[in-house]
């Protein structure tokens, strides 16, 4: 939302070849807003962790976060310009999986809320 930023790095510059990389995040928990740890992976390899104190707690557009290669909202760190910062390279694949811990459902947001967040009533 380009008002807080929190960093976490990998520990090793990728060489310029193909590479699979990979970024799990474990949710702090219990409740939207919350924070987590992050882990970066090159190559099926742990290569950094960090954590990040807090997470976005309302819904502000149904497609932010789903950008590759180049954000098309406010740029992902102060450290790029605003345009025309976007990945150079090739991306292959993406996946994205949410693992659904029956144990952990609090930080879910209703369906009706989201609904009547978007449309701006209450």
């Amino acid at each position: 939302m380009g008002v807080n930023h929190y960093f976490v790095e990998a520990e090793h510059e990728l060489t310029p070849r193909n590479h699979q990389v990979r970024m799990e995040f474990a949710y702090a928990g219990y409740g939207p807003g919350k924070g987590g740890k992050v882990t970066l992976y090159a190559d099926g390899k742990s290569d950094g962790a960090g954590n990040i104190p807090m997470t976005h707690a309302i819904v502000f557009s149904t497609d932010d976060g789903c950008d590759v290669g180049e954000n098309s909202g406010a740029p992902v760190s102060p450290d790029y310009g605003p345009v025309g910062k976007g990945f150079n390279g090739t991306v292959r694949g993406v996946l994205l999986s949410i693992d659904e811990d029956p144990k952990n459902s609090e930080h879910l947001i209703n369906p009706e809320d989201v609904v009547k967040a978007i449309l701006g009533r209450h």
